[in-house]
């Protein structure tokens, strides 16, 4: 009775549930970000080693958010999360200039990856409260973020701790899922 209630609730209300999976290179700011959104505080973290998973609630959207850890050796598991994916939450170290390039790499993979062609993109350019940090513009070149033809990406200049951009990014991304999904595109694609 309490499955049919909330899809009759969903319905009425517009509730919608999105699988999002946030990754980036170790030391980026994910967990805290991820606590910062599903909580609203800042957590002690340390290296995530595996992945971190909470539903966070923005607007009418529930988000179910996998933090995957970012270390070089978590790296090739990255992939494992990919499928039915809805959105990609890529968080990014500004100020991390020493492997802006490997990020950048890392990114490209992902979003050329069949199972990620369809998930809409958010770049979370953290830690832009520090001295030396990218700006988001030049973020977007590294990236290649300008060269993307049909495909649905946001850049967004963060500063975790502070919650800054945060939710900004999130209401981009709430918003555009829901203009996929009505325009029937299919986000979530099945592994071979």
């Amino acid at each position: 009775m309490g499955n049919t209630f909330r899809k009759l609730f969903d319905s009425i209300f517009g509730n919608k549930e999105m699988r999002v999976v946030m990754l980036g290179l170790d030391a980026a700011g994910k967990t805290t970000i991820l606590y910062k959104l599903h909580i609203g505080e800042i957590l002690s973290t340390v290296p995530t080693i595996g992945f971190n998973v909470e539903k966070v609630q923005y607007k009418n959207v529930e988000f179910t958010v996998w933090d995957v850890g970012g270390q070089e050796k978590l790296r090739p598991l990255w992939r494992h999360y990919f499928n039915n994916t809805d959105g990609l939450i890529y968080v990014v170290d500004s100020c991390d200039r020493e492997r802006i390039d490997k990020a950048a790499s890392e990114f490209q993979q992902i979003i050329n990856d069949p199972l990620m062609r369809n998930s809409a993109i958010l770049v979370f350019a953290n830690k832009q409260d520090m001295n030396g940090a990218l700006g988001t513009a030049e973020v977007c070149e590294r990236f290649g973020l300008f060269g993307l033809k049909n495909r649905r990406w946001q850049i967004q200049g963060t500063c975790a701790p502070k919650g800054e951009g945060l939710y900004e990014g999130l209401d981009w991304l709430a918003t555009t899922l829901k203009q996929m999904q009505a325009a029937g595109v299919s986000t979530s694609v099945k592994a071979a």
